[in-house]
């Protein structure tokens, strides 16, 4: 009996050996799966992303520096207008009625002087009596000095009188300025973008200037791109600049970046400049935001196509590379102590090998090759690793 135990306890040890040699060498072997692209030509191009908003070349809020109840409008919204024509009128009674009350100070100046001038002549005429009697002995030294007190009063009073005419014209003048500023008229050419005041309303020029109409030269477009603070050092005057505006993206402008300004708009608010407490707090709490600065070109707009603040998506080229070697930039390993960068290269055969590139410009979708690679050439985008173990369902003897 003890023979037969150990008979059944070795004819079990050895089933189990077997079954587990046959699911182990039964495994499918782990392999590596690689998704490759070809090296090819193409073209690349690197680009800032901004955005921009589109105004006109020359924006004016045309004010009245007159107070009064404005009596007409002569444009409608969209009207074009030429540099002097008459856009609004202010009543100018009150202006009319300062002219004439200046212009009648004037005249009574005027006429001030012409009496002295008179007089001055009667007192140049005894003077010069004096002076033949008083040298021949005849008259006395007083009567002669009073001709001379006279003649150099008179001349003294016709002296304020013109200093006094002088002020009474330049009274004029400004009421004349201020019956002008009642007539409101177009200081360039332009568009009737917005009528701030109509007709009937009053406008009171006291303590600020009252803006009466927005005029903008439509011709010529200024578009003003913010560009974040992390590609700004990449920007520079003289770039090409593309742009298409946010209703029409499939359209896309071409232009030439023309200048940034060198400080950000948040600028107006940095407590250095400004003395109040509220300006401090704002620079304050902005110190937290995204700085931007703003880069500024043009763009012609003779068919009227671009409207005042429309939104726009610009792109500011940094380079471009045309029928060059191109790769993905997700082909791209590690960077080498030469400055080149590691690529693995699948052959012909399906062996992997790593490759040192020089590269030339990125857009972190293609990547320029300039050396180290051929064009037809598969390069290694990723790997996954793969293995099939056998079949769980598959048993062996004794259930294993």
């Amino acid at each position: 009996m003890a023979i037969k135990r150990s008979h059944i306890l070795l004819a079990i040890a050895v089933a189990a050996a077997a079954a587990y040699g046959w699911m182990r060498f039964s495994e499918k072997p782990a392999t590596s799966t690689f998704l490759t692209a070809p090296v090819r030509r193409g073209n690349v191009e690197e680009t800032v992303l901004a955005t921009g908003t589109l105004k006109p070349v020359r924006l004016v809020a045309v004010g009245s520096q007159a107070s009064g109840r404005i009596t007409s409008i002569k444009f409608k919204l969209g009207d074009t207008v030429r540099k002097g024509e008459l856009i609004a009128e202010i009543d100018s009674t009150t202006q009319n009625n300062d002219l004439r009350t200046s212009d009648a100070a004037l005249s009574n100046m005027k006429a001030q002087k012409q009496e002295k001038e008179a007089t001055l002549e009667g007192y140049q005429k005894t003077l010069a009596r004096q002076q033949a009697i008083y040298s021949k002995q005849a008259g006395s030294e007083a009567d002669l000095q009073t001709a001379e007190t006279n003649v150099n009063t008179t001349k003294a009073q016709i002296a304020a009188l013109d200093a006094q005419i002088i002020s009474a014209e330049i009274a004029v003048e400004t009421a004349k300025a201020e019956l002008g500023y009642t007539r409101i008229t177009a200081p360039m050419d332009g568009t009737v973008l917005a009528i701030v005041n109509q007709e009937g309303r009053t406008v009171n020029a006291t303590q600020s200037i009252p803006t009466i109409v927005i005029l903008g030269d439509l011709s010529t477009m200024t578009v003003r791109a913010e560009i974040s603070e992390a590609d700004i050092t990449k920007v520079k005057p003289g770039q090409a600049v593309r742009f298409n505006l946010i209703g029409e993206r499939t359209q896309s402008y071409d232009a030439t970046l023309a200048s940034i300004e060198p400080a950000p708009e948040s600028i107006t608010s940095d407590s250095s400049v400004s003395s109040s407490t509220t300006s401090s707090s704002t620079s304050s709490s902005s110190s937290s935001s995204a700085i931007y600065y703003i880069g500024v070109f043009d763009v012609p707009n003779e068919d009227g196509r671009f409207r005042t603040y429309m939104s726009a998506e610009v792109n500011i080229v940094l380079g471009a590379a045309k029928d060059v070697l191109t790769i993905p930039s997700a082909a791209l390993g590690k960077s080498l102590a030469d400055g080149k960068t590691a690529v693995r290269v699948m052959a012909a055969d399906g062996t992997v090998a790593e490759r040192a590139v020089e590269t030339g410009l990125n857009n972190k979708i293609n990547v320029e090759v300039k050396s180290g690679l051929e064009e037809g050439a598969k390069v290694v985008i990723s790997e996954a690793s793969t293995g099939s173990k056998s079949d769980s369902r598959r048993g062996g003897p004794m259930g294993f």
